[in-house]
């Protein structure tokens, strides 16, 4: 029993580190990002957290973080309520079809996590943006290069450095 309950606190601690992760990437999206725009194209440190969890701790888990972190992103940025919420849910269920139990660290520190940003990047902002978009003033191939393509390889890029770090100790 005392096991289980310490099982129950590490858990409850980096869901913890979790969300204060996600206030510094916030502040960092809205307030340093805008540096790095290229063609109005930015990534989004959100969504590769919201990867991350999914990876870590498995579809469910990431499904409820992309739904808190969306619906919190919705709040804040006075955005269309629920459409991040919607999308970031949608990218925390794809990542989380990748989650393997006992080779997270494998997956988070190689280039298949790149490939799973990727993908879950691209399913995102083809639905964010397809709510923005008219579509008659755009054609279906520049909507999917700049909105599917564009956007998603920014984002991969950034996840680079998360994957990167490399950990002796378990701090999350």
């Amino acid at each position: 029993m005392n096991r289980a309950k310490q099982k129950t606190n590490y858990a409850f601690q980096r869901y913890i580190v979790y969300a204060l992760i996600a206030i510094v990437l916030s502040l960092i999206q809205f307030s340093l990002l805008d540096f790095v725009v290229v063609q109005g194209v930015s990534p989004d440190l959100l969504l590769v957290l919201c990867v991350w969890i999914s990876i870590r701790e498995g579809r469910f888990v990431g499904i409820i973080a992309g739904f808190l972190i969306g619906i919190t992103l919705d709040i804040v940025s006075f955005d269309l309520v629920g459409i991040n919420a919607f999308t970031k849910t949608i990218a925390g269920f794809i990542a989380g079809s990748f989650y393997q139990e006992g080779k997270e660290q494998l997956i988070l520190h190689g280039l298949k996590f790149l490939f799973i940003v990727f993908i879950s990047s691209f399913v995102h902002n083809l639905i964010y943006f397809f709510f923005y978009i008219k579509l008659s003033d755009i054609t279906f191939v520049s909507f999917f290069m700049k909105y599917g393509v564009a956007f998603s390889f920014y984002t991969t890029v950034f996840a680079i450095i998360p994957m990167l770090v490399k950990r002796k100790e378990r701090i999350i």
